[in-house]
């Protein structure tokens, strides 16, 4: 009898498991398929600005100041996002020889030209944490004494054009509502809510909780391992594009960096530190654009949606040289820390576009302005004989960098 019933029992187990991964078979053919109808071309090539997206602005102003407030040490009101640095470092950006013509735009206009440049990479975490966490990281690229004007107009950056970047293809949100949304939840420390806003099933955002969690990636073994995006679209000239930085060991001297202890707090600046300034080893990197089809689902103003490269793959405009130097001084850190990266310190010719890269420039300039008040910082002048005499600061608001 006993035996009859484990039998029931397993039968009775069997079924519920297979019917419970028929449902789930069922569920994601549909859900490829909703997809597949709902992110379908052709797209347009032009912004669309809703009419609330200024007063949202306003407010997601509001709650970064408040986020900063809660994660400032004793002495200084620190970034909102990307607050803790590996470090920043001098590089070298040349265009490359051989660029297509449809490519020479801005600082990509004269092939061959090499840029000097100051390069931070980070985690994205608005608190700084052991680097072993599961977390974004960073990297933001200040081409200097970059002629032109800017589509900012303070004097303090006339000179610059920065790309800012973060190691995931797409942002967890799709619009500048939804970043409102899910910012103040997080702001108000109800994590669960910035997916999930109501028990209404029709307001989860599954999917942006699915690229977040990818966002949110182990450590590797060095910040300069990784491939970093812009994740939202800017202009090359009268194109639409998207960029990315990846690494290109094959462009410099063979080099294999020592095994780090991952459970120090800060291994992927000793990582940094290791390769650059004591072994003396360059690293190298690749700076490339993606064009944007609009035959096919590749929006402006959507950024959780990665531009497919099998439809247009990246193509390279520069490489990217970080020598060997000594970078871990005091000095050279807290200029780190005044160090600020936008991505609307830019040229006309690369003016960021969509409705996060419209955020990021009111976002910035409030919060950067803010933060700066509040630590009295100083005009900083470049450490030793620094390429640029820069005084500003960054801030991210996780919008990338």
């Amino acid at each position: 009898m006993l035996k009859g019933l484990w039998l029931w029992l397993g039968r009775l187990l069997g079924k519920l498991l297979l019917t419970v991964a028929l449902i789930g078979l069922v569920g994601w053919g549909a859900g490829e398929l909703y997809y597949a109808w709902k992110f379908s071309g052709p797209v347009s090539t032009q912004e669309q600005i809703p009419a609330d997206e200024a007063a949202l602005t306003r407010l997601i102003i509001e709650d970064a100041v408040r986020i900063v407030e809660q994660h400032r040490d004793n002495t200084r009101v620190l970034r909102d996002a990307h607050a803790k640095a590996h470090g920043c470092v001098r590089a070298d950006v040349q265009v490359l020889a051989d660029l297509d013509a449809s490519l020479r735009q801005g600082v990509f206009s004269e092939p061959g030209h090499v840029w000097q440049a100051w390069m931070r990479l980070s985690n994205g975490n608005a608190y700084p944490q052991f680097d072993r966490a599961r977390d974004a990281r960073g990297m933001a690229l200040k081409l200097l004494d970059v002629p032109g004007e800017k589509l900012m107009k303070s004097p303090q950056h006339a000179g610059e054009q920065d790309f800012v970047m973060f190691n995931h293809p797409a942002f967890f949100v799709r619009d500048v509502a939804e970043y409102r949304s899910n910012f103040a939840a997080q702001a108000d420390g109800q994590k669960v809510q910035a997916f999930f806003p109501s028990w209404d099933p029709r307001t989860w955002e599954v999917r942006h909780l699915v690229i977040a969690l990818k966002t949110l990636s182990p450590a590797p073994e060095s910040p300069i391992d990784t491939t970093y995006n812009s994740i939202a679209p800017f202009k090359l000239g009268d194109l639409n594009i998207k960029y990315r930085v990846v690494p290109a060991p094959q462009n410099c001297p063979p080099y294999q960096l020592p095994e780090q202890n991952t459970a120090l707090p800060n291994f992927l600046r000793n990582a940094l530190y290791q390769q650059l300034s004591l072994d003396r080893a360059p690293a190298c990197f690749e700076l490339q654009v993606q064009k944007q089809d609009a035959q096919y689902y590749m929006p402006i103003e959507d950024p959780s949606v990665e531009w497919d490269e099998k439809l247009s793959p990246f193509e390279s405009v520069a490489r990217i040289t970080v020598p060997p130097q000594d970078f871990d001084s005091r000095e050279q850190n807290l200029f780190c820390d005044n160090l600020s990266f936008n991505p609307w310190h830019a040229l006309a010719a690369h003016r960021p576009i969509g409705g996060i890269n419209r955020l990021r420039k009111s976002v910035y300039e409030a919060v950067s302005a803010y933060r700066h008040q509040r630590n009295a910082a100083p005009a900083a002048a470049g450490p030793e004989n620094s390429a640029s005499q820069v005084d500003e600061e960054e801030t991210g608001t996780e919008l990338s960098q």
